[in-house]
């Protein structure tokens, strides 16, 4: 297949397999006769899994590694569970983080008026005095 071919049935745009292709997580065919990349049917499922892990929230390089490990006859599900666990783990670092934010950012709307000058506004002080704090 054509990489246009592999493209759509896999639910990606070209250019994302050339993206692919060069941070390594898929081999680009050689050129046939033609002058034409032929895809082996494989390539699919590999584009798939590397979306389906990154719509998780698996990095580029973290996908890399799942994929080594679909290859290494020494794997087991236990190194696969051990980077979901991570990956479990960091997702639940990041959620405190964006509550952490919504909260802060609730209390500067709460204090916020809604009219008036800028200059009387909470929150445009609050990112005003943490900018000076920085300088």
């Amino acid at each position: 297949m054509r990489i246009g071919q592999v493209a759509k049935r896999a639910g990606v745009n070209v250019e994302t397999i050339r993206f692919y292709e060069r941070k390594g997580l898929i081999t680009q065919p050689p050129t046939n006769t033609g002058g034409y990349r032929q895809y082996p049917k494989e390539a699919i499922a590999r584009i798939r899994f590397i979306k389906r892990a990154k719509e998780l929230g698996f990095s580029l390089t973290e996908v890399l590694e799942l994929l080594t490990l679909q290859t290494n006859p020494q794997a087991t599900c236990a190194d696969v569970k051990s980077r979901a666990e991570d990956k479990i783990s960091t997702i639940h670092g990041r959620i405190k983080d964006l509550q952490k934010m919504r909260r802060s950012l609730e209390r500067l709307a709460a204090a916020c008026k809604g009219s008036g000058p800028l200059d009387e506004c909470p929150i445009i002080d609050c990112f005003e005095t943490n900018k000076k704090k920085e300088e």
